[in-house]
């Protein structure tokens, strides 16, 4: 399968998905990735990569730039490798948990965090650590309590042009009737640059 479109937001159901393992719906996912502001050639880190569709994005964006996909989830990671494989492309897979992984990795040009398993404060603090000057984060959430720690601790960093968005979706469905709307969860999302 291939996505011969330059704009973001691959529709999900292009997507093989399992249950239990989490995907950044498309909308949501277009906004997030404006948000990274990416060039071809940059390197990402794609901490949390779940069902692996940003992961897919960015290797889109990037071209012949280097992406990571880090999760600690084994089935996460293998969903990740299908997707890739079914659009024809590749990334660096990386089974771990994101604090014992992300010393490690070279500096990247920007990061995108979309699971934290509550140890948000630590892997953004290592994360703003592999990030070049100039470079971009952003955190993705739907949990109050992450957006109040990631927040605090970008602003701990001394990072620039904070921005807090919050995201809601509502999608037309068919019923008998007519078209209802219903609506997805909101997605917190938290951006900045290393200066």
């Amino acid at each position: 399968m291939s996505w011969d479109y330059v704009t973001s937001g691959i529709p999900d159901d292009l997507f093989d998905r399992v249950d239990d393992i989490p995907i950044t719906k498309e909308e949501v996912r277009a906004i997030v990735l404006s948000k990274l502001r990416l060039k071809t050639n940059y390197s990402v880190i794609d901490v949390g990569c779940g069902s692996g569709s940003i992961t897919v994005e960015l290797c889109l964006m990037v071209k012949t730039g280097k992406v990571y996909a880090i999760d600690f989830n084994p089935k996460a990671i293998e969903l990740t490798r299908q997707n890739l494989n079914k659009f024809g492309l590749e990334a660096e897979l990386i089974p771990s948990i994101a604090q014992e992984i992300l010393p490690v990795l070279p500096a990247v040009d920007a990061i995108i965090v979309g699971g934290t398993w509550g140890e948000t404060e630590k892997i953004i603090e290592l994360c703003v650590t592999k990030l070049k000057p100039g470079g971009r984060i952003v955190v993705d959430t739907i949990l109050i309590e992450t957006m109040y720690k990631a927040i605090t601790t970008i602003k701990k960093q001394c990072l620039s042009d904070i921005e807090v968005t919050q995201i809601l979706i509502t999608r037309g469905k068919n019923v008998s009737t007519g078209t209802m709307l219903t609506a997805r969860n909101p997605v917190l999302v938290i951006s900045a640059t290393k200066t």
